[in-house]
C-alpha cells in the first residue's frame, strides 16, 4: 500500500487544480483524447484523470510525462525560479554574519617590559568606524510583506535580526 502524504493547504490544492486545468485545456487544444495522453504517457485513463483534476496523490512523474506529450516539458524550468523568500532567508544570514566579521578583532597592544616580569597584553579601543553593518543600513531588496506574504513573519524576522545585530555591536 501507497504511503500517505501529508494533507496540502487549500492554497496549494487550488494551485494543483489549476495546474491540472491547465494541461487539460493543453490537450484539448491539440485536439488529443484522454485515451491517446493516456497511452503515449504510459499510464491508464483514470491516472490522467485524476492529474487533470488535480489530484495531490499523482506523482510529479506522472505530471511530467504528460507535460513532455504534450510539448511542456520545458516550462519545467520555470518552476520555482523566483524563491523571494528564500532570497529574503539568505539576505538575513548574510548581513549577520557580515556582522560577525566586520566586528573589530580586539587589537592586542603589548606593554613595555619591565625587568623581572613578563610581557603583558592589553586590548586597544576600536574604532568608531569599524562599527558592524545593520540591516538599516544595507540597501532595501523590496516590501518585507512582498516574499513573506505575512507582516507577523517580517516583523519577527527583523526583530531576531535587530537582535542579532546589536548582540554583535555589544560583544566587540
Amino acid at each position: 500500500m501507497a504511503k500517505k502524504t501529508a494533507p496540502l493547504l487549500p492554497s496549494t490544492t487550488k494551485l494543483l487544480v489549476e495546474f491540472g486545468e491547465r494541461l487539460k485545456l493543453a490537450r484539448l487544444r491539440r485536439r488529443l483524447t484522454a485515451k491517446q495522453v493516456a497511452e503515449r504517457a504510459g499510464m491508464t485513463p483514470m491516472t490522467l484523470r485524476s492529474l487533470e483534476a488535480g489530484g495531490s496523490g499523482v506523482t510529479i512523474g506522472a505530471y511530467l510525462s504528460v507535460m513532455q506529450v504534450l510539448g511542456l516539458a520545458n516550462d519545467l524550468a520555470m518552476l520555482a525560479t523566483e524563491d523571494q523568500l528564500g532570497r529574503q532567508l539568505q539576505d538575513a544570514r548574510l548581513v549577520k554574519s557580515e556582522t560577525a566579521q566586520s566586528a573589530p578583532a580586539p587589537h592586542l597592544v603589548s606593554e613595555p617590559m619591565k625587568s623581572g616580569s613578563s610581557r603583558k597584553s592589553v586590548r586597544a579601543p576600536a574604532a568608531k568606524n569599524d562599527m558592524p553593518t545593520t540591516a538599516s543600513s544595507l540597501p532595501p531588496t523590496g516590501t518585507p510583506a512582498d516574499a513573506f506574504g505575512d507582516t507577523k513573519t517580517t516583523a519577527t524576522l527583523s526583530a531576531l535580526l535587530k537582535k542579532s545585530t546589536r548582540k554583535g555591536a555589544a560583544e566587540s
